[in-house]
Order: C-alpha cells, then sequence, then structure tokens
C-alpha cells in the first residue's frame, strides 16, 4: 500500500487531498488548499499582510544571546 492509494485516502484518518482543509496563518480562515495560488494563505492579501508583520518586525525568529556580543570590541570609541 502507498501512501496515495485511494483506500488510504478513503479512511476518516487520511482525507482525499480535495477534502482536506487548512488554517490561514493570518486570519484563521479554514479554506482548501487548491482554491488558493497564495499557500499557505488564503489570499494574496493575507500574504502581504504576513509581509508586513515580517518587515515590521512584529515577527521575528528567537535567539540565544551571545554573551560575547555584548563586549565592547577593543579599541572600539577610543578617541584618535
Amino acid at each position: 500500500m502507498t501512501l496515495f492509494d485511494a483506500s488510504v485516502f478513503g479512511s476518516p484518518f487520511h482525507p482525499s487531498p480535495s477534502d482536506r482543509t487548512v488554517v490561514c496563518p493570518t486570519c484563521k480562515k479554514e479554506f482548501k488548499p487548491d482554491s488558493s495560488e497564495a499557500l499557505p494563505f488564503c489570499s494574496e492579501r493575507c500574504r502581504t499582510i504576513d509581509l508586513g508583520r515580517w518587515l515590521g518586525e512584529e515577527h521575528g525568529l528567537p535567539s540565544v544571546p551571545d554573551p560575547e556580543a555584548d563586549e565592547t570590541p577593543e579599541g572600539f570609541g577610543d578617541d584618535p
């Protein structure tokens, strides 16, 4: 049996791709993936809103502070 076997997709645990719905990460609307060209978003508008949030730094990736990065390099800021 393969992943794309009709008997697998026909079961309640593995809905067929056409029955599947996803949730837009921006507006939380449920939609069918084949109805959107802006995946994982439901529309181009939601995609643009998400891009604006990244560019405006509302979204970001977590990072671990580097203790050495807080130190001022030797000679930095000294008057010539």
